[in-house]
């Protein structure tokens, strides 16, 4: 599979590059003989592809998503996939990248979006992942939870500017004492040669 790029976006080189890196191994693959399956794809952006139809919407119909429910929101999500989100392929595609072009998939196809909860609660029954309450990075504009990559810190907040272990002051005593050892010890070195 090829790592999805966002469905927001167009290729940029690191793509490109990717893309001819994974062309060029998949081809190997081929030209020695065995089967191999490359598939292309794209990733659905979660949060990006949200703002882009929630602007969207609010532009050209003056509604929100709260306004349609999860349901249409969903549907008007995939209308605008499948309107805009192709761009990237297309790109791959005159790039020459040769993956399986019948096989295209996109991350909440019904398919992917099944094999991945089939996942998450496998590794749930294993007990390698668990559900808690935890603080979350909560978006009073989006009102969703975002991920910590999406937050953008100020300094200011849950966990940030605490010190663990010694403070600040008692460093700064430290590196002091161990500049007036140095000092103190070569001023003797210095005073046994002569």
């Amino acid at each position: 599979m090829i790592p999805p790029p966002n469905v927001t976006g167009s290729l940029h080189l690191g793509h490109a590059l990717m893309a001819a890196i994974e062309d060029a191994i998949v081809r190997w693959s081929r030209m020695r003989g065995r089967p191999t399956l490359w598939v292309p794809g794209t990733d659905h952006a979660g949060i990006a592809t949200q703002t882009v139809v929630e602007k969207t919407l609010a532009r050209e119909k003056g509604i929100s998503r709260h306004d349609l429910g999860r349901e249409k929101f969903v549907d008007e999500v995939h209308a605008w996939v499948d309107k805009y989100g192709n761009t990237i392929c297309s790109q791959l595609r005159r790039v020459g990248a040769s993956p399986d072009w019948s096989r295209q998939a996109f991350t909440m196809d019904a398919n992917l979006s099944t094999a991945v909860l089939e996942a998450f609660l496998r590794l749930h029954k294993e007990g390698l992942i668990y559900r808690d309450h935890r603080l979350v990075n909560w978006s009073s504009k989006l009102k969703t939870a975002i991920s910590d990559i999406e937050v953008r810190g100020r300094g200011w907040g849950w966990g940030w500017g605490v010190r663990v272990g010694r403070g600040a002051g008692e460093r700064k005593q430290k590196k002091k004492k161990k500049k007036k050892k140095k000092k103190k010890k070569k001023k003797n070195e210095s005073g046994k040669r002569n």
